[in-house]
């Protein structure tokens, strides 16, 4: 949103918790404390009327905690729930017509893989993220093809957007990645495929404590 800062742990829902509505606004709300700071709610199996009461949900709980929530891939739900923008994966449809849609303050975030002129053009078309990876082994998605630590920090030189970096990445290899250039760790099974997942997110958050420089999430 515009004036607001996009750094910190990126908290991605996943596929399991999908089934289990309450137990997945628990996850969150765990994950929230712990200081996840941008959401992403990402459900490809719930009919559209869950999806909706739990986008709503999920946006006033992100308010409470002062973090921000995106949906994955529907700019009208991410509208209809109050969200704060939407993520686009590779071939989810047109950024500038998101762009369009939700308007100059909103946050629109683009998959990049491990292609900066991919987020070039992305960029072009409105994002206020480029998101690179996957870095590491994944467990989530463990056939996407593998990015550089080298491409965040190109990009993180390049452009004034912020940078985020996905895949395989634990607690332990956060401090790297944001050494890299990334203003957004994300992660999907580190975070809710923990025990605990307000320690598991708190973890992540500890690898921004030593203070990088946060961007602007308007363009």
């Amino acid at each position: 949103m515009s004036g607001a800062r996009l750094r910190g742990l990126y908290a991605i829902t996943p596929d399991a918790l999908t089934s289990d509505p309450d137990r997945l606004l628990d996850a969150c709300a765990a994950a929230l404390r712990g200081g996840a700071r941008l959401l992403q709610y990402r459900d490809k199996r719930s009919p559209a009327p869950t999806r909706l009461v739990l986008a709503r949900t999920l946006a006033t709980l992100c308010r409470t905690h002062g973090a921000l929530l995106v949906v994955n891939d529907d700019v009208r739900l991410a509208i209809e729930a109050g969200a704060h923008g939407v993520h686009l994966g590779a071939g989810d449809g047109s950024l500038a017509d998101a762009r369009r849609q939700l308007g100059s303050a909103a946050i629109v975030g683009a998959t990049c893989g491990n292609d900066l002129m991919r987020a070039d053009a992305a960029i072009d078309a409105g994002a206020s993220y480029v998101a690179f990876g996957r870095l590491y082994p994944s467990r989530s998605k463990p056939d996407a093809p593998p990015a550089d630590l080298a491409t965040l920090t190109l990009a993180r030189e390049r452009w004034p957007v912020a940078v985020c970096g996905i895949g395989g990445i634990t607690p332990t290899l956060a401090p790297a990645v944001v050494a890299a250039g990334a203003d957004l760790v994300a992660a999907i099974d580190g975070v809710f495929g923990a025990a605990d997942v307000e320690a598991a997110a708190r973890a992540y958050a500890q690898a921004f404590d030593a203070g990088n420089t946060a961007v602007e999430t308007g363009n």
